[in-house]
């Protein structure tokens, strides 16, 4: 995307906003959606299914992390959580057809490869035998913290069909890897690359984040050139979420060596401009991905889908989430379960899932998320498509944020026509604010600083 950017324009739509992971999102979620309801939608489902597994064991804390974990050097606790998960297998059994397809999996975390080969092993065979029918086209996925692999796990992963690997990298400099405690040299994220590729994994993708302490835009220029030179597939270019009122961990960073909006904004820019001169070409908010990548086919024809596993083409499928915080997610529904490691074996031994909250959509929420989720991962609205398949007057029934998002057009960062909404390069960058105006929730959180990370 060659293109002049205002950087200080740009950077004054720096507010709180969404990933939008999902919509409602995850601050929507409450007790008031009932076990009884969440088991009825499994009962009720039909379709494919994609599962997913949180692993949520890691040696020691990146100081950088949102996700979910629990920190342990003591071997039996990650035994124990496996026979576990295979009782909420069994449980989630008898709620759910399991002749029903698998067209998706990946194990999540956590760090899924702190454990052992012959472990990884035994979660696979038990999942197979519990839901035994597997699309021969399944995306089957892992993400792997270079530090953490072996050609034992890899081993694994390729009998078990895995066929797409993202490996964790964040950034290479050792100023940065030192203040974000995780001191990962060039060379062991090399050489896991390396080994992914000599068991056939031919989707290979790298994850970064800018907006890390001590970053600067020349900093991230050498981890861009360091992270083409491994020619990953895709690339994952996050942008850090600092909120450290929910992870005490990011409390560690002093604030003043976080780079500034402009400084992201930069760095973003170089970010797209460079790997599209690469050869790669934008996907989504965040991802990059080669031409003849299945991705990139995907969003030219307006298919490319998102859920709590990333970009996919893989959409419309009926997401179990399995293991400690999950998230599931069906046509009408979120559920997730709980965050606590007492709670979830509690819960199992009493033979229930252990589910702790979630969110049932209304017919608002249906319409807004198809929309939202269109923008965010395609950059565009089909208004006639939307009309149809909700039977609605789209100028109607989203006056209000039409009327916001005049702004955004006005600035030449989309074209709003009868049949389409249309992102402009430029406007990529502003994307989440952009799916903001359809959020119905957010009025809740205006002025709000402690609610989600900032867009820019």
């Amino acid at each position: 995307m060659k293109a002049n950017i205002d950087l200080e324009k740009f950077s004054r739509y720096s507010r709180p906003g969404p990933r939008y992971t999902s919509y409602p999102t995850a601050l929507e979620f409450s007790d008031s959606f009932s076990y009884e309801s969440y088991i009825k939608y499994l009962e009720d489902g039909k379709g494919s299914l994609s599962l997913y597994i949180h692993l949520p064991f890691c040696r020691s804390a990146c100081y950088f992390c949102g996700c979910n974990v629990v920190f342990t050097s003591k071997e039996d606790k990650l035994s124990e959580y496996v026979d576990y998960l295979k009782k909420e297998i069994d449980i989630l059994t008898k709620h759910l057809d399991t002749q029903r397809e698998v067209i998706q999996f990946h194990f999540g975390g956590g760090t899924p490869t702190y454990y052992k080969a012959f472990e990884l092993d035994e979660i696979m065979k038990y999942l197979k035998k519990s839901f035994p029918n597997w699309s021969d086209e399944a995306e089957i996925s892992v993400e792997i913290d270079p530090r953490f692999f072996n050609e034992d796990q890899m081993k694994v992963f390729a009998s078990h069909g895995f066929n797409r690997i993202s490996f964790g990298v964040q950034d290479f400099d050792p100023k940065v890897q030192a203040e974000i405690h995780r001191i990962q040299p060039y060379d062991i994220t090399k050489n896991a690359v390396e080994l992914a590729r000599r068991y056939g994994i031919d989707s290979i993708n790298t994850d970064l984040i800018y907006g890390l302490p001590y970053q600067s835009l020349e900093s991230f220029k050498e981890t861009l050139q360091l992270a083409r030179s491994l020619d990953p597939d895709r690339l994952a270019v996050f942008n850090y979420a600092h909120v450290p009122w929910l992870k005490k961990t990011m409390r560690k960073f002093d604030e003043t060596t976080l780079p500034n909006p402009d400084v992201k904004l930069a760095i973003l820019h170089y970010t797209i401009d460079y790997l599209t001169s690469e050869g790669y070409e934008m996907i989504g908010m965040d991802h990059f991905a080669k031409p003849e990548d299945e991705l990139f086919g995907a969003i030219a024809k307006g298919e490319l889908h998102r859920n709590f596993q990333g970009y996919t083409t893989k959409g419309g499928a009926n997401l179990i989430g399995i293991g400690l915080t999950s998230i599931g997610e069906g046509k009408r529904y979120y559920a997730q379960n709980t965050k606590s490691m007492k709670e979830y074996e509690e819960s199992i031994n009493s033979k229930r899932l252990p589910f702790e909250r979630g969110v049932e959509l209304s017919d608002d929420d249906v319409i807004r998320k198809a929309v939202i989720m269109e923008l965010m991962a395609n950059f565009s609205v089909d208004i006639p498509r939307v009309e149809a398949e909700f039977n609605i007057d789209f100028n109607n029934y989203f006056a209000n944020a039409l009327e916001r998002l005049k702004e955004f057009e006005e600035a030449e960062l989309l074209t709003i026509s009868k049949d389409k909404i249309e992102v402009a390069p430029t406007g990529t960058l502003l994307i989440r604010n952009i799916a903001m105006p359809f959020d119905a929730y957010m009025n809740k959180y205006e002025g709000s600083k402690k609610s989600f990370s900032k867009t820019v």
